[in-house]
């Protein structure tokens, strides 16, 4: 069994550290404490003996043995069923990595099940067992530590995208280019994943601080509870204003780009003119010395005392009038 910790608590306080699954659920009904047990990609069979123990419902089993859900609380009866999106910032290659969580509460249990490294639940356990009032409101005082685990998480993830898009408006009035482009894009794509974990949230909480008064959740856990909803909030506002940065910076680079191109196209079309107006004041004079350099016998001016001066005042004449002319234009 990838059982990571597994214990029983009364009061708060952890009793026992149960060698096994069997242990855990006899010390939990010899005691009648919360039983807590964390577990790392667990077997279908596996899980499959955690829900019959606690009678999980199948379509949440499905879920957390599927995989790849999206965030989202479900209630089956007096039990609760929580998908979250942890997330991390990884400074080597600026991305940022999701995990998967899956929680199931219940009236005396809690079973959390990780699809990833992230996050690290042995410091939300550590956490709750020194503060044993907290941890003895029962399963969702649980449920609230992991949440404000997971949404303090999302600070450092904030702020990495935060240095990431800084680098990025740096970057926009110097090289720019199409690998800016991509770096903005695929920078965008992160803040959509990163909302897509984030947001549900919001709904998540609400669902729980209305039903807290009919589920009879303490009141001082309510207040925690609003805490965290007022970071993730604070988050989605943050996340928010980073996406339509992106926007605004794909927009402005492409009309770089495009701008770039343009004068790029527009210096090109200036050398090709000069190119061209030399190569037509050097077309006349080549032109007349090509005439009178074919040798034939009967040819006018050939046999003139004058002929060689005229030709030569003819190509000056010619090269002369034409660079008048493109000048005149600007070509030159």
């Amino acid at each position: 069994m990838p059982i990571i910790d597994s214990a029983v608590y009364v009061d708060g306080h952890r009793i026992e550290n149960p060698a096994s699954l069997d242990q855990t659920f006899e010390y939990m009904e010899a005691h009648g404490g919360m039983a807590w047990i964390g577990l790392l990609r667990p077997s279908p069979g596996e899980l499959e003996r955690v829900a019959a123990e606690f009678s999980l419902h199948p379509l949440a089993v499905e879920d957390a043995l599927t995989g790849h859900q999206r965030a989202k609380l479900e209630r089956y009866g007096d039990n609760l069923f929580a998908v979250l999106r942890p997330a991390r910032y990884i400074d080597e290659s600026e991305t940022v990595e999701f995990g998967e969580l899956h929680v199931f509460i219940g009236a005396d249990y809690v079973v959390t099940v990780r699809h990833a490294e992230v996050p690290d639940l042995s410091r939300v356990r550590r956490r709750l067992e020194k503060s044993p009032d907290l941890l003895a409101r029962g399963p969702e005082a649980v449920l609230y530590a992991i949440l404000d685990e997971v949404v303090d998480q999302y600070d450092p993830v904030a702020r990495g995208l935060r240095n990431d898009v800084d680098e990025i408006e740096d970057q926009l009035f110097g090289t720019g280019g199409a690998e800016l482009t991509q770096r903005i894009y695929e920078l965008a794509r992160e803040v959509i994943h990163f909302q897509r974990a984030a947001e549900p949230l919001r709904g998540m909480l609400e669902a729980l601080l209305r039903g807290a008064d009919k589920y009879g959740v303490d009141l001082e856990l309510q207040r925690s509870l609003r805490d965290v909803l007022d970071h993730v909030l604070r988050q989605c506002e943050k996340l928010t204003a980073l996406r339509a940065i992106l926007d605004n910076a794909l927009t402005v680079n492409a009309t770089l780009v495009t701008q770039r191109q343009t004068e790029t196209s527009l210096q090109q079309n200036e050398q090709v003119k000069k190119i061209s107006g030399w190569a037509a004041i050097l077309f006349g004079p080549s032109l007349i010395g090509a005439i009178y350099g074919m040798n034939f016998k009967n040819m006018p001016e050939l046999e003139w005392q004058y002929g060689y001066p005229m030709a030569l005042v003819l190509m000056v004449a010619v090269s002369a009038g034409l660079w008048l002319t493109f000048k005149w234009k600007k070509w030159l």
